[in-house]
């Protein structure tokens, strides 16, 4: 079985997947046989032959060199730029938790770690109906440890107190805090940096700016030692 490792984000489009996609590439560079895993992935285009291309996953897939299967790296994909849960409704085939348990386990059985990647912020619903399954349902049913991505500009301490606060309270561990879109020499981001640090007692692991193809101050080595063994716990939905 892997080591995984959960990458959850302040919100929606902060770069959740660009930074993903360099933790896989590192660690695959490194010779460490890495695999990627989203449970739902909404706002997809259709190939030719109108099957849905799971974006995020391709472009994971083509950052990192490596050489798993589109297939194996989302089960749920939906054409709707909206919420899983509300992008199911209207296309259909929900989200059904044996079915993540079923994909999550097959990639853990073939890799030695697993990236997995959350839709939106941690309180994201990917079901809503007779049924109802949060990302954070994932996140405890897998007992993965997360990262958190967060902007590194204006507004990022709220963001990134209120998801560290509400994790806690959940608890949830968070291993740290990777900011995307830094501006190195930037005062207010440079601040962001310390005030989010001094409120929630995470380190700031990386600074990524825009085009970086690594991740700033983060080995193979330290990125390898944030990922956990998971286990499946009692069912709890």
């Amino acid at each position: 079985m892997s080591k995984n490792l959960f990458v959850t984000g302040t919100g929606t489009e902060i770069g959740k997947t660009y930074i993903a996609g360099l933790i896989v590439k590192t660690l695959h560079e490194a010779g460490l046989n890495v695999a990627y895993y989203k449970a739902a992935m909404s706002g997809n285009e259709r190939r030719p032959d109108g099957s849905l291309i799971p974006g995020d996953a391709l472009f994971v897939k083509e950052i990192s060199g490596i050489s798993q299967s589109l297939e194996s790296m989302c089960p749920y994909v939906y054409e709707n730029a909206v919420s899983p849960h509300l992008a199911s409704r209207i296309e259909g085939n929900p989200v059904n938790m044996d079915v993540i348990e079923q994909t999550f386990q097959a990639v853990c059985h073939t890799h030695d770690y697993v990236v997995v990647e959350g839709s939106g912020g941690i309180t994201c619903p990917l079901r809503f109906d007779e049924e109802k399954i949060f990302l954070e349902d994932i996140v405890r049913r897998f007992s993965l440890p997360s990262l958190l991505v967060a902007d590194a500009g204006l507004g990022t301490i709220n963001g990134v107190v209120l998801t560290y606060e509400y994790m806690e309270q959940k608890k949830l561990p968070l291993k740290g805090i990777i900011f995307n879109n830094f501006h190195p020499g930037n005062v207010m981001e440079e601040d962001n940096q310390h005030m989010c640090e001094t409120l929630t007692g995470l380190d700031v692991l990386s600074c990524v700016s825009q085009g970086d193809k690594n991740l700033p101050g983060l080995s193979a080595k330290k990125l390898a030692a944030l990922f956990a063994d998971s286990f499946l716990q009692p069912e709890s939905l």
